[in-house]
């Protein structure tokens, strides 16, 4: 069956933005990793090794991760915060694996005051002062592409320790928004209640609706199915305003019993 195409989908109209994960500094950072990763391992690392397939894995996740819980946010904030930890928690995983290499090879890792520690940490810091700028792999090719693998791998642990630190911040701006805003069914609800008083409050769409208001209240009047009793599956119209008012109508609009 073809969609009908007669009504447009208004994304504008969500209660609530998704998507738009590949402008997040997270995302675009978890890319470089993933992406230098697989290069890393492909050229120092046994391809028959398990951990070879780890690593890879591990570097994919974190990258995934931060764009399904992207556009999972119009839906659900808990689903984009479970998402985000699982990425954070996969490049932590990461993290340790690139330790080990240098640890179990005797190659030295970057202190965090190391002068090539420091000046890959800066095109992040300028990221962070100018949002212009769009820190590419071809920025970090100095230690990205030397062939030195401890050169490389000390320079992807710099990249997921920022990574990670966005990740923090972007979990910390979530908590601080659901715990002010609620979660999508909080916010759906709310939205349902506003639209309902608009209704009420607007004689015009009483007229329009084409059904009487309610004899007790005065309100519009919505039309019901009756699931218990001796008229259990009639339908009748019943207040919008229930369970404060119980005023009902016959569904033809003549006088019903009302309670």
């Amino acid at each position: 069956m073809k969609p009908d195409r007669s009504v447009g989908f208004d994304r504008s109209r969500r209660l609530r933005p998704s998507g738009g994960y590949r402008a997040l500094r997270s995302f675009q950072v978890a890319t470089i990793i993933y992406d230098t990763t697989v290069g890393f391992c492909e050229r120092f690392v046994d391809k028959r090794s398990r951990t070879h397939d780890q690593m890879v894995q591990a570097a994919r996740s974190g990258r995934q991760n931060i764009a399904e819980g992207s556009r999972a946010s119009a839906t659900s904030s808990q689903t984009e915060l479970r998402l985000v930890n699982v990425a954070r928690g996969s490049l932590d995983e990461l993290l340790l694996d690139y330790e080990d290499f240098l640890r179990q090879r005797g190659l030295r890792q970057w202190a965090k005051d190391d002068p090539e520690a420091r000046k890959v940490r800066s095109l992040g810091v300028q990221h962070r002062t100018d949002p212009s700028d769009r820190s590419a792999p071809s920025d970090y090719s100095r230690w990205l592409a030397s062939a030195d693998p401890a050169v490389v791998a000390n320079a992807i642990i710099c990249l997921i320790h920022q990574a990670n630190y966005l990740l923090d911040r972007q979990t910390a701006a979530l908590e601080r928004g659901f715990v002010k805003e609620g979660g999508y069914s909080e916010q759906l609800a709310a939205a349902r209640i506003a639209e309902r008083a608009k209704h009420q409050s607007d004689p015009s769409d009483r007229s329009d609706s084409g059904l009487p208001p309610c004899p007790l209240c005065g309100k519009p009047m919505t039309l019901r199915t009756a699931r218990k009793g001796p008229h259990a599956g009639q339908q009748f119209l019943g207040c919008t305003g229930y369970p404060q008012c119980r005023g009902t109508r016959s569904s033809d609009g003549s006088d019903r019993s009302v309670g």
